[in-house]
């Protein structure tokens, strides 16, 4: 009988040892995303996004549960790369999510590309973001694809033959989308009649708003974030700017309608991802959830927190689950194929690791982001 005993006590710890093995087994993803900071309404956002799409799917087809550890870069360059070196060398992700914008995503991806991990950013969106690079990838579309539906919006639709720019010289994304949308217009046959330059921390905006005034431009483009759109529109229309501002998606978040009030009713911008024009399934599926989590609509970046996450986790299950490495995780997300995500059909280019997918243009009307059109590749 002891012996019976002895042999069950055996049993029934091995069945609980292979019982908790099993449930420990997970894979680590990093996120690196401005919680805090300048763009923190950026990350947040995304967060939302991700968080949502991680309880649509928590776990690989393996069994293996999807284990998110999120890092705080707060909108800097030098937090984002000290976030991704601890989340590859100390906590041992299988690949990172991140990092919002383009100047810190650029400021991460040396160390990814270092330590053979991926890094797929869900709405960083200069090209130089992954030129060059084997694994730095993207779910949203480039800066040159966004200028140029930018371009053709003011020309097409808006009907306006002179533009004036307004780029944010220390913002990489900025200098970037503004070049694109310069040549595609100038290309069109539109006319570029001053050129601006400001930095993130001006709060004075008159020597630009003066010099604009006086070529009088029947249009003004401005591809920044925000928080520089909001405080540049209350400015520009107490000085009788009342042009159009045609901006990025750098332009989309609740804190430009808060801070910008009445003034940044009219401005316009490209953008990823609107409500009205979600067609997949999954889509559909996302916005039924998010709204019974946050009681609203998610905006474009919490959409493409969630399309990183799809995304990531398609690739992961391709790539064998728990058992998967870091490399070849790689190999299916630079190999992902008309997935059917939450902004739309996303394929990427394996050799450059861009998304190739539809934009929208979306406007602020009496406070509110309404829909505009949807523009394909």
């Amino acid at each position: 009988m002891k012996r019976f005993l002895h042999i069950l006590a055996v049993a029934v710890v091995s069945f609980m040892f292979l019982s908790s093995s099993s449930f420990a087994k997970e894979v680590k993803v990093g996120v690196v995303w401005p919680m805090t900071g300048l763009v923190a309404a950026f990350g947040q956002s995304a967060w939302k996004g991700a968080k949502v799409a991680q309880s649509m799917e928590p776990k690989a087809k393996d069994g293996s549960n999807i284990h998110l550890i999120l890092l705080d870069n707060k909108g800097m360059k030098v937090q984002t790369a000290n976030a991704v070196s601890k989340l590859i060398t100390e906590d041992h992700v299988k690949a990172v999510i991140g990092a919002i914008t383009s100047s810190n995503t650029m400021a991460g991806a040396p160390i990814a590309e270092r330590n053979k991990t991926p890094m797929l950013t869900s709405s960083a969106t200069n090209p130089l973001v992954t030129k060059g690079k084997k694994y730095v990838s993207r779910v949203c579309f480039i800066d040159p694809f966004q200028g140029l539906v930018a371009a053709k919006y003011v020309w097409n639709t808006l009907k306006a033959k002179t533009a004036a720019v307004m780029i944010e010289r220390d913002q990489d994304y900025s200098v970037g989308l503004a070049h694109a949308f310069i040549k595609a217009y100038k290309k069109l046959g539109g006319k570029i009649v001053s050129t601006n330059f400001f930095q993130s921390t001006d709060q004075d905006y008159s020597a630009q708003i003066s010099t604009i005034k006086s070529k009088n431009p029947q249009v003004i483009y401005m591809p920044s974030y925000y928080q520089e759109i909001s405080l540049f529109a209350r400015q520009a229309r107490q000085y009788g700017l009342n042009q159009v501002i045609m901006a990025g998606d750098g332009a989309e978040a609740e804190a430009l309608l808060k801070i910008g009030g009445k003034a940044v009713n009219g401005v316009t911008f490209t953008t990823h991802f609107d409500p009205h024009a979600a067609a997949t399934p999954l889509a559909k599926k996302f916005l039924k959830l998010y709204y019974k989590k946050y009681k609203g609509q998610p905006d474009a970046m919490a959409a493409l927190g969630a399309d990183a996450y799809f995304v990531l986790v398609h690739a992961i299950n391709e790539a064998g689950g728990h058992k998967a490495t870091p490399q070849k995780i790689n190999y299916y997300i630079r190999h992902t194929k008309d997935f059917k995500g939450v902004t739309g059909v996303i394929t990427i280019d394996p050799k450059t690791g861009n998304a190739i997918k539809s934009a929208v243009v979306r406007k602020v009307e009496n406070g509110k982001f309404v829909y505009v059109t949807t523009v394909n590749p």
